[in-house]
């Protein structure tokens, strides 16, 4: 694995040799702090930054959350000494480039064809600028989602004054679309949002019949794969792939939204969002005196609703992307790992005695429940799961999360559960770290092991 310790140094010293061209940076008086009291203030930042689970364990299966690569960091924290801000060339002209180039990367891992995008701070941002977008070429009318898309849509609806409606999900979590096409027939929509790669469930919405119903429609179709979509590289149907049908639809959409910073290895905060016609540029006219004034090419920040912007995550993305590229040999390989772990718990939890798989996982996300009668039982014995996982000692601590389902959940899914409560909490881990895919079966072994009283727990190894 890539050492930071032997490239940060070189980080510095790229920069500082840099700035002697300009006569260096002899810094001021009022900027010096004493080492002493820097070494008990980062001393004290150590220690609370201890409060944290950890993100890069193998066992650490819980929320979408893992440390970025070392690649990531580095691109991050040398263009960090310098500070670019993406908003206009004048303030990072070597960073806006990486950007332009990282965004032709992603447009062309997703087929795109003509295309204009930026990266954003957030999938959250990236979400709310192809809203906007949708709001503008088609004022007046609704924005549809599925009940299971990112809530980001509901609330985002909220902040730009549009009617936002649910659709029903099937089975699994993705989109229904008979209830689609009725949402249309008797509702104003003029965009829709498919998500690939739920928050949840990691559902993959049916893409090429939600493009169909809705250019029927006349509406426009947006899609949320800010989880999924760097599965792109590996939509195959091969047996470590996934399914290729809702990826190979892309390149019809109006808009995407992808988070590097969940798959694409990178730290927070980096996300994308591109648009198929470059003419939408039009919504983003605005007049800025102090800015756009060094180049004529395209400054970022005239096709952003975000002003400042951190071109160190431009930098990061570029630097990764150069050394583990966006393709089926290159972070496909991560992907396809990943995946092979999610496959292989979903093997172990249908062999298991104390176990049950909720649905088998689309991407990486496996979704489970303790085998009990009632979903009371069930909420209450995923409540101690998560609990004693995490209260194992520290080698051997597991940490997870919770779903919250209701009782037609699982009779959609063919579970038989007494519905002796509204809701019930059960378990969803994601294998977003190649290190935890080696480690699944352990891990599994050591869940079981909790389930059964007085039980011995082995040490948790990442062998493969």
């Amino acid at each position: 694995m890539t050492d930071l310790r032997a490239w940060l140094p070189r980080a510095v010293d790229a920069v500082d040799s840099w700035m002697e061209r300009f006569g260096g940076s002899p810094g001021h008086p009022t900027l010096a702090v004493d080492d002493s009291a820097l070494e008990a203030a980062f001393t004290a930042l150590s220690k609370r930054l201890e409060n944290n689970y950890p993100f890069g364990s193998p066992r650490y299966v819980g929320q979408m959350l893992k440390p970025p690569h070392p690649a990531a960091v580095l691109g991050y924290l040398t263009a960090m000494l310098i500070n670019p801000n993406n908003h206009a060339l004048d303030g990072g002209p070597a960073t806006a480039q990486m950007e332009k180039e990282v965004v032709l990367d992603l447009a062309a891992m997703f087929g795109m064809k003509s295309n204009m995008g930026h990266l954003t701070s957030s999938g959250t941002i990236a979400n709310l600028e192809a809203l906007w977008v949708a709001r503008e070429s088609h004022p007046g009318k609704a924005i549809a989602f599925s009940a299971d898309a990112h809530y980001t849509h509901l609330r985002m609806c909220g902040v730009l004054g549009v009617e936002g409606i649910s659709v029903a999900v099937d089975d699994l979590g993705r989109m229904d679309l008979d209830h689609l096409q009725r949402v249309l027939q008797h509702h104003d929509v003029g965009t829709v949002v498919a998500t690939l790669g739920t928050t949840g469930l990691g559902a993959l919405d049916p893409l090429p019949g939600i493009i169909d119903i809705a250019r029927d429609s006349g509406a426009r179709v947006h899609v949320d794969t800010a989880y999924g979509g760097f599965f792109a590289l590996i939509a195959d149907d091969s047996p470590d792939g996934v399914s290729s049908a809702p990826f190979a639809a892309l390149p019809e959409a109006d808009s995407i939204v992808v988070d590097p910073h969940k798959h694409g290895l990178q730290p927070y905060g980096c996300g994308a969002v591109l648009f198929a016609d470059p003419s939408v540029s039009r919504f983003y006219l605005h007049d800025s005196p102090y800015t756009y004034f060094s180049s004529d090419d395209i400054h970022l920040g005239e096709i952003s609703l975000e002003c400042s912007r951190a071109g160190a995550a431009a930098a990061a993305l570029w630097l990764t992307t150069q050394v583990i590229p966006l393709t089926d040999s290159g972070l496909g390989q991560v992907l396809r790992a990943d995946r092979r772990g999610a496959l292989k718990w979903a093997e172990l939890l249908e062999g298991s005695k104390n176990l049950k798989l909720y649905q088998p996982p689309e991407l990486d996300i496996v979704v489970y429940f303790p085998d009990r009668r009632t979903m009371g039982e069930i909420d209450a014995a995923s409540a101690k799961l998560f609990c004693d996982a995490a209260a194992l000692p520290s080698e051997q601590r597991i940490d997870l999360a919770t779903y919250s389902v209701d009782a037609q959940g699982f009779t959609a899914r063919k579970h038989s559960i007494e519905a002796d409560r509204a809701r019930a909490r059960i378990m969803r881990s994601t294998v977003m770290k190649p290190e935890s895919a080696v480690a699944v079966t352990q891990i599994h072994a050591t869940i079981e092991s909790l389930l059964v009283p007085d039980s011995t727990h082995s040490t948790l190894t990442t062998e493969g």
